[in-house]
């Protein structure tokens, strides 16, 4: 799909991935506007030049007032995760119900186009490297069974009701505005005492981080040349970071030198998964590959937010 002349709603854009991505998309031409309920992102966020709409897209007369004809196609971005979400009942029903309320939105609307953004939790405890066609599907998190249940419905609406959709299953994403992960958490930890750090779990856990604006320029290279009914792709790089090794790129960013005490056991929550890393030579075959190693995306992301949260 060509989105250089399109007219695209972008839900959650006032988040990390979703403001990168509105203002990506804006600077090559395409007409974005903005949904956001700004529980997670800020208003500030939304590049100039974008039309930001306040809104709940668990309330189908909200969704209506922004899914409206003109559109070309919707990012569904918007989701309530894991680390900022106490309330497992209400983070599966939500996340699901908005997904369906957008996608019934866009059958109303003809809106025939829909790009959603999935999560490696999909796939549970699997074997490394994991490629999209591994099966069974077993996630281990509420918020992985939400995003399964997501997939499902954007697979019916995609054979059955002619909306093509583009799923993509993200690594770890890394970048400025992050909050409620280990980055950001070992920044904060270690501005209020630089002497000690504690890691959650043993600092074994090993997994893909991908660096925010790599990651959206994956998105858009993929929603322009993959053209199924519908399109899984993973996204993420081909190395790994433990949750030590994070530790020790945050240390040296902040120049401290602490010592590291950990809680125990092989994984930091109920839920977490504690070794990851997706196959992209789908996407590679297809022509896209990141620059950036997941420990150069790690540590560039660390930067980005110590500028924010230090300074």
């Amino acid at each position: 799909m060509d989105l250089s002349n399109a007219t695209v709603l972008v839900t959650g854009g006032a988040g990390l991935v979703g403001s990168h991505l509105a203002a990506t998309l804006h600077d090559a031409g395409t007409t974005v506007r903005v949904a956001d309920d700004l529980s997670k992102g800020t208003r500030e966020r939304v590049p100039d030049g974008v039309t930001f709409t306040k809104v709940d897209l668990t309330d189908r007369d909200d969704v209506d007032r922004v899914v409206t004809a003109d559109l070309d196609m919707v990012f569904h971005l918007a989701a309530y995760t894991d680390t900022n979400f106490d309330d497992d009942r209400k983070l599966f029903e939500e996340n699901t119900e908005m997904t369906y309320n957008l996608l019934e939105a866009m059958r109303d609307a003809d809106v025939e186009h829909f790009a959603f953004t999935s999560s490696s939790t999909v796939y549970g405890e699997a074997p490394r490297p994991t490629p999209e066609d591994y099966a069974p599907l077993e996630p281990i998190s509420i918020y992985g069974s939400s995003k399964l249940a997501d997939e499902g419905l954007i697979s019916t609406y995609a054979h059955s009701y002619g909306i093509q959709s583009w799923v993509f299953r993200f690594a770890n994403i890394v970048g400025p505005y992050q909050r409620g992960n280990v980055v950001p958490d070992f920044i904060e930890k270690l501005t209020d005492d630089p002497t000690e750090l504690e890691i959650l779990g043993d600092g074994r856990q090993e997994k893909s981080y991908m660096y925010v604006s790599e990651c959206v320029s994956a998105m858009q290279y993929v929603v322009e040349h993959a053209d199924e009914p519908l399109n899984i792709y993973n996204l993420g790089t081909k190395t790994t970071t433990s949750v030590t090794d994070i530790a020790d790129i945050v240390s040296d960013e902040l120049g401290v030198n602490p010592e590291y005490t950990y809680t125990g056991g092989d994984r930091g929550w109920t839920g977490d998964v504690p070794k990851m890393r997706l196959t992209i030579d789908k996407l590679a075959a297809l022509g896209w590959e990141p620059t950036r190693s997941s420990d150069e995306a790690v540590r560039q992301g660390t930067r980005d937010l110590i500028a924010e949260i230090v300074a």
